[in-house]
Parts: C-alpha cells; structure tokens; sequence
C-alpha cells in the first residue's frame, strides 16, 4: 500500500501525519483547530484516503502556524506516499457543488508545485477561522507536496460552503489522480519518464 509517516517538530507546531492513499476514506484529525479538523475529514473521506493528523500548535498566537505547517507535513506525506508516481492517472479534476457554492478545482501531480487561487470569501472568518488560512494551507500542500494546484470559485455567498466545497474539490481530483491507471500501470506518466 501507498502510504507515509511524516513527522514536523518547530518552535511552533509539532505535527504527525498518517496517511495511505489507497484507503477507505477513514480520519481521526485532531490539530487543535475545529474548522480544520472539519476540512480534514472532507478531504480524508471524498479523496478515499486514510488520514490521521495529530497537531499541536501556539495557538494562543493564533491559528496560522498551525494551519500552514499541517498544510505543509501533508504534502510531504503526499509525496512521500506517492514514490516514483508510476502508473498513477497524474490529473485530476472536480467541479464541486455544495449549496450556493460551487468550486472547480484541477491538478496535475507533476513535482512542480504552483498554486492558482481564485477564491474570494464574503466573510473574514468561519466561526473562530480566518478565511485566509484556507490558501495558505493548499499554499503549503502544493509546494510541499509538488502539485501544480488550481482552485476557482464559480459561485458562492456562504463562507462555510465556499470552503468546504474547495476541500471537497479538491480531495475528489486528488482521488482520481493517485489512482493507478489500468492501461498505464508500470509507466511514469510522463514523456521524460520521471516526474
């Protein structure tokens, strides 16, 4: 099985990340910040990964720390997990409904990371969460886990959904591209022959 330990110890977080690609969409997140752990189970289960992160962080600072560097130790798990890359699909894609919200999110899991972000939040927060922190983690999950990541907010008035939907989106084109492609199984997908 396609799996990764990653543990992140810092001045301000010590994060464990559990993860195994082929799963069955089961969690146990427990970072210290509710609306993350939230998002983690939506990205564990519409992705059908097993994911485990434990997290403790200065958040009497505030969240940031936090949400980046779970953001950045599941990237490395990510491609730790995924090794050489052979015979996965590489892309994924996901137009996500949820209510008002509606998000399209696309990616190539090509080792070059780069973030396109075109989501806006009518609110500041989600409850106690600073919406900014939802870029900032698939900031850090796309540099540190090498994915070339594009998220876009087609509709949406509700904060909530709107964040929801883009880990949901997410979480389904990430599923489709860790997927071992029948046809392709033994070959990098790529025309280099190394990703």
């Amino acid at each position: 099985m396609r799996r990764a330990t990653i543990a992140r110890k810092t001045t301000e977080t010590e994060i464990t990340v559990e993860l195994v690609l082929d799963g069955s969409g089961s969690y146990d997140n427990r970072t210290g910040v509710g609306f993350l752990d939230h998002m983690l189970d939506q990205l564990a289960r519409h992705a059908l990964f097993d994911l485990t992160v434990k997290a403790t962080g200065d958040l009497h600072i505030d969240d940031h720390h936090t949400v980046e560097d779970v953001g950045i130790a599941l990237g490395q798990a990510l491609a730790q997990a995924l090794g050489d890359k052979r015979g996965i699909r590489r892309y994924g894609t996901c137009h996500l409904p949820m209510d008002d919200a509606q998000i399209r999110a696309a990616l190539d899991l090509s080792g070059r990371p780069y973030l396109v972000w075109n989501v806006d939040f009518p609110t500041a927060r989600i409850g106690g969460f600073d919406t900014e922190l939802v870029r900032e983690f698939f900031q850090a999950f796309s540099t540190h886990g090498g994915v070339t990541l594009h998220v876009d907010r087609l509709h949406g008035i509700n904060s909530h959904h709107i964040a929801e939907a883009a880990f949901k989106a997410v979480a389904r084109a990430l599923r489709a591209a860790v997927e071992i492609d029948p046809r392709k199984a033994d070959a990098v997908p790529s025309t280099k022959g190394t990703l």
